[in-house]
């Protein structure tokens, strides 16, 4: 299958980069190289490495760019990026790119095993390697598995889904999206169940973002490319579920906040300035059109910072 993808918001992503002709950019999820190929198409004398842990967007990312002699794929996870830069001997940029979203590749690829509508083995590792949704689903102790989906999905079923789960895996392994599916379907009380959301959704999120360690990634991530931006670099950020959104709104606040006294102290004694500004002080949703035509946007918000 193709890698095909819709970027969200992307003239709003690739405005918020204010891209100059001669910097150096990093697209931290090249994806189908959607982002990637409208930086690569502004720059002269300036550079763009995208970097993703999926080897089949490392694959399409690469084809695509091929024409653009500023552009550079690596495959690798965007919390990697000290690392990256090091090995390609650049100490700072002038702009991040994060898109969070799972791409449509991901899936609408039914053994990538990420969807609750195909049948598919659980899998749901977007570099295809380490821990999947099956050693996670199968091997994982009631409390921490009803912990994950608890706080990962922010679902109030949690632990009665985590017990149906445990007890299930007892006559044989859960082995396939929708074997576990019918689990939490059987778990949530038919007068919780919601018109027009999937009731496997959350329990879906919880356990990718489990797999991906996408949290933790997102949290080193932020810490370390704030440090590498030159004054003026510009971090873009789109997010797709309020957990990613509440981590990055948070640290773009505390960045933009300086001074931590007291709200009571008369004057400022810890001398702490700010270290960015808020590009757009709420974050940027996907128009009505947009929403209208890609579904996947609508739940998408844009939060931008520039180092001072």
């Amino acid at each position: 299958m193709a890698f095909e993808h819709i970027s969200v918001m992307l003239n709003e992503c690739i405005d918020g980069l204010n891209i100059k002709q001669n910097g150096i950019y990093v697209d931290g999820t090249a994806g189908g190289a959607g982002h990637s190929k409208e930086i690569a198409k502004r720059l002269t004398t300036g550079r763009l490495i995208s970097t993703d842990k999926d080897p089949d967007a490392v694959k399409t990312a690469t084809e695509r760019l091929a024409p653009y002699p500023a552009a550079k794929v690596v495959h690798s996870d965007f919390s990697n990026i000290d690392n990256v830069l090091n090995n390609e001997g650049i100490d700072k940029v002038d702009g991040i790119l994060l898109d969070l979203g799972v791409s449509s590749h991901q899936i609408d690829t039914a053994e990538r095993g990420f969807s609750y509508m195909k049948d598919a083995p659980l899998d749901m590792r977007m570099s295809q390697s380490g821990t999947s949704a099956y050693d996670i689903v199968n091997n994982t102790d009631v409390s921490s598995l009803a912990r994950i989906i608890r706080e990962f999905g922010e679902e109030n079923f949690a632990l009665p889904i985590a017990k149906k789960i445990f007890y299930a895996r007892q006559d044989k392994p859960i082995e396939t999206t929708f074997e576990l599916v019918n689990i939490i379907e059987q778990a949530i009380p038919k007068s919780a169940k919601k018109q027009g959301s999937h009731n496997a959704k959350k329990t879906f999120q919880a356990i990718r973002i489990a797999v991906n360690s996408e949290l933790d990634v997102l949290s080193r991530c932020l810490d370390e490319g704030f440090e590498r931006l030159n004054s003026g670099g510009r971090f873009v950020i789109l997010t797709f579920h309020s957990l990613e959104d509440r981590m990055v709104k948070q640290k773009f606040a505390q960045l933009c906040k300086g001074c931590t006294c007291p709200p009571d102290f008369p004057i400022c004694i810890c001398g702490n300035k700010p270290r960015a500004k808020l590009i757009n002080r709420k974050p940027i949703e996907a128009t009505d059109e947009e929403k209208e035509i890609n579904s996947r946007s609508r739940s998408a918000k844009l939060r931008i910072i520039e180092k001072l």
